[in-house]
């Protein structure tokens, strides 16, 4: 067992530099993709939507809408609006497919999408544009990297779309990291991930610059005080219960996809988004809906603004969000979370007669960010790179973390898991279907017990078979039953008379875990799998877990 370990962490070890190289590689190439996806959707559509007549602005939303929809089914080849989701989906699988072919019709769909004013951010597509370039090169040269080594790759490229879109490379390594998991951390890639999010961020910036994201918030307090740490408990504690109200909303907006025909989908958001341009130029005379919320916290840092107010700008925001995933938006949720949470801050310091510092609209941010995508350190180093706040990163430390325990297992990511599984854990998440045996032989009921024992189980080695009637299973026969049984009565005595009719049965759906539990729980070595009306369609043994185990092992799998 030494010998083996020492072998593998030499190989390891050889293997690193290609890696570590191949992720440089990955963050320059996803740096250049994100810095032009960022001037086509900002420079070139939405500063030129904020610049338009109010007529033009409020017909804008829905028709990038539709525009939206044209390219994922036409250039993007019927792909979904998915994007930092898909990263999370594939991060998972045990074979990662993320279709190059499919990433321009993104990328298209997200500039129509943000760039003619939907509610969603830029980091989407971009960490979908980083994700396929790592998967891609990993398949292209499959020779020098191993099927193992995709989702090092895949999490590179992630890391350095976050890095590039946010000017914060550290920021882009915390949420590749966090993000796939609720309560856990991929260790593994971050060697690679700093690399290419270091990478990324410097092809980005050569091309495009490095201006903050976000502007200064307000005031700065340079000392750190009782008053800052429970701020960051109370505002944790207020955006940690918001978060799973926004998780669900986000569930429910996703799901009208599947419910609701994208025509008529489409006609509502562009109605609602229309109306919210109107709504919001008369209160804020901005237009503060179209883009991903940045024009909403520009108006907010401009000045001083009643209570009220601020809590309608968040409910317009949130509206804005909502109706843009629901009308199929190709775009993220990181910057909507990080608007929607410097609003909450604003007002939970109006409440407590803070209105003029940064302190509450920073831990917001932190606190609601790191809650919504279960991704608290990425929340906070985003705090220190895109703020500049530095004093404020224990208080938002304290925030992120209550926010963390109030809000659940809820999280805006449809494929998040908890955390990672042990060696043990992951082989029983797997499907049935990965060792159902279908080409079993079975014995009807009215076979004899003769016959039982020298065609059916002698003749396959099997101590126990399924008895199915007409393709219905009806139940198990084991050598076992024989034994009260004289051996000059077997050719009278009937299968049907000796079987077992209690044992349980098991679904093509179910997990190794499932089958497992349900045979310990029979103290038998056989499961047999049916259909909802009993229809066999095979059996499940122990061993073939157990072997399964072993072909996983040997080939990587």
């Amino acid at each position: 067992m030494r010998t083996r370990l020492s072998d593998e962490v030499r190989v390891t070890g050889a293997r690193l530099p290609r890696v570590v190289l191949a992720s440089a590689a990955v963050g320059i190439l996803t740096g250049a993709i994100v810095s032009l996806f960022e001037y086509l959707t900002v420079d070139v559509f939405l500063d030129h939507v904020l610049s338009l007549p109010l007529w033009a602005q409020t017909i804008a939303p829905g028709l990038g809408l539709v525009l939206a929809a044209a390219a994922l089914r036409w250039p993007g080849r019927k792909a979904t609006p998915g994007t930092s989701d898909e990263y999370i989906r594939a991060f998972h699988e045990r074979r990662p497919d993320i279709p190059l072919r499919q990433l321009p019709g993104k990328l298209m769909a997200g500039v129509a999408t943000i760039g003619l004013g939907g509610s969603l951010g830029l980091e989407g597509p971009s960490i979908y544009a980083g994700a396929t370039v790592g998967h891609r090169l990993q398949r292209s040269l499959g020779g020098i990297f191993r099927r193992d080594e995709s989702k090092v790759l895949l999490t590179a490229g992630a890391a350095a779309g976050v890095a590039a879109i946010f000017r914060a490379p550290a920021t882009g390594v915390m949420f590749a990291l966090e993000s796939p998991y609720r309560d856990d951390f991929a260790r593994r890639a971050l060697l690679p991930a700093l690399l290419a999010s270091a990478s990324g961020y410097l092809a980005f910036a050569a091309i495009l610059g490095t201006e903050p994201v976000f502007p200064r918030l307000g005031t700065t307090e340079r000392n750190l005080n009782l008053a800052a740490l429970m701020g960051g408990a109370i505002m944790g504690l207020v955006a940690g219960l918001a978060a799973r109200g926004y998780a669900w909303l986000v569930r429910e907006a996703k799901g009208l996809g599947r419910r609701v025909p994208l025509s008529w989908r489409l006609v509502g958001a562009g109605i609602v988004l229309a109306g919210l341009v109107v709504l919001s130029n008369g209160l804020f005379d901005d237009p503060v809906t179209l883009g991903p919320g940045l024009e909403a916290v520009t108006w907010l840092t401009s000045s001083d603004h009643s209570v009220w107010l601020i809590a309608a700008i968040f409910a317009i925001q949130l509206t804005a969000t909502m109706t843009t995933i629901a009308g199929g938006g190709t775009g993220g949720l990181f910057i909507p979370l990080a608007v929607q949470g410097i609003i909450m801050g604003s007002f939970i310091g109006q409440l407590v007669g803070e209105p003029s510092t940064s302190l509450y609209p920073i831990l917001g941010l932190a606190a609601f960010l790191g809650a919504g995508y279960r991704a608290p350190i990425a929340a906070v180093m985003f705090v220190a790179e895109s703020t500049g706040a530095s004093p404020y990163v224990v208080p938002a430390l304290i925030a992120a973390a209550m926010s963390q325990l109030v809000a659940g297992t809820s999280s805006v990511a449809s494929y998040q898991r908890s955390e990672r599984l042990g060696h043990v854990e992951s082989r029983l998440q797997l499907p049935i279907t990965s060792a159902l045996s279908t080409d079993v032989l079975t014995v009807p009921s009215d076979a004899t017990a003769a016959e039982f024992v020298y065609v059916h189980a002698l003749g396959t080695r099997e101590r126990a078979v399924a008895v199915v009637d007409n393709g219905v299973y009806v139940g198990i026969c084991a050598l076992d039953h024989l034994s009260g049984i004289d051996r000059e009565a077997w050719d009278t005595t009937l299968v049907g008379d000796i079987m077992a009719t209690d044992l349980p049965t098991g679904r093509p759906s179910w997990t190794f875990r499932d089958a497992m539990e349900a045979m310990d729980s029979a103290a038998v070595d056989l499961l047999a799998i049916t259909d909802r009306d009993g229809g066999f369609i095979g059996v499940i043994r122990a061993d073939d877990i157990v072997k399964l185990d072993e072909i996983l092992d040997e080939t990587g799998g």
